[in-house]
């Protein structure tokens, strides 16, 4: 029974909604939706902004999607007590040139169930971001479009995995140049800053290698680091309770490109970073600004 309860709490989907949507910030866009290689189906908003330049937004899992994170019914337990929607920061980029395709993970919001019905923490996921990468490289209209890529928490660790990928990931794709890797973040990591007593962790993992077919605590992306071709900054809260900030550190440290790593001074929450985003997000700006 505990295994099970920690198990859903760590990779079940359906805790996602797209609670918000673009015309509520005067946005012209399109829905879309577009394959990736093994057949799921994903969703999300194309924002039309300039045609010359667009950033792909790829949301942190289980508990979030394109639209960001809502506390209406999580429960008892909720990251942040306020919407944090990520359209605040798409509507800044917008404003700066920049065309901006949100979309939904596998097993989050409007997209498809996944191969595998439950989250994989990234490695999965990673087919999802090769996917948006060649949706915006094939589209008519941004098909010369230079790309940068906004990889929030999961969706750093599943962009680090498509790096690893080689021929098949996103190193053969000339027109991403730049990659803002919001706190990246390994599962056995996340438990242990928890503070998960370790019964209960070792029940729940127990559960999702039978789901999943692979270990979260040893499968991991840190080898992938060094693959990663393009300029990339690492956003990490300081104050961060559910990380190891030698982890993110290593990271960083890891990487064999240009990069920068930005160190906030934030509330002792997760969370925090994650709504930053939409109140800061002239830091993304002129990143994205360099080299796009």
């Amino acid at each position: 029974m505990f295994g099970k309860l920690v198990s859903d709490l760590m990779i079940k989907p359906g805790n996602s909604p797209v609670f918000d949507k673009p015309e509520n910030y005067d946005l012209d866009y399109e829905d879309v939706e577009f394959k990736t290689s093994d057949g799921v189906t994903l969703r999300g908003w194309l924002i039309k902004g300039g045609k010359d330049k667009v950033v792909i937004q790829s949301h942190f899992g289980v508990q979030c999607s394109r639209a960001g994170y809502t506390p209406q019914g999580k429960g008892m337990i909720k990251m942040w007590k306020q919407d944090i929607t990520f359209l605040r920061h798409a509507k800044y980029l917008q404003e700066q040139g920049y065309s901006i395709l949100m979309y939904d993970m596998r097993n989050h919001g409007d997209s498809n169930q996944g191969t595998n019905p439950w989250i994989s923490w990234g490695s999965e996921e990673a087919k999802d971001v090769i996917a948006a990468v060649d949706f915006i490289t094939q589209h008519a209209e941004y098909n010369h479009a230079l790309i940068g890529l906004l990889s929030i928490c999961m969706g750093a660790v599943a962009s680090t995995y498509a790096y690893g990928m080689g021929e098949d990931g996103l190193r053969k794709y000339s027109n991403i140049r730049a990659m803002v890797a919001v706190q990246p973040l390994h599962y056995r990591e996340f438990v242990k800053a928890f503070g998960m007593p370790r019964f209960l962790a070792n029940a729940g993992d127990k559960i999702s290698y039978k789901r999943l077919g692979i270990d979260l605590n040893t499968k991991t992306f840190l080898p992938d680091v060094k693959n990663i071709s393009v300029p990339t900054l690492v956003v990490q809260n300081s104050n961060d309770p559910w990380t190891d900030l030698d982890f993110v550190q290593k990271y960083y440290d890891d990487l064999q490109v240009e990069k920068d790593l930005m160190m906030l001074d934030l509330s002792k929450d997760r969370a925090a970073a994650y709504d930053y985003l939409g109140t800061s997000p002239q830091a993304l700006v002129d990143f994205f600004d360099r080299y796009l």
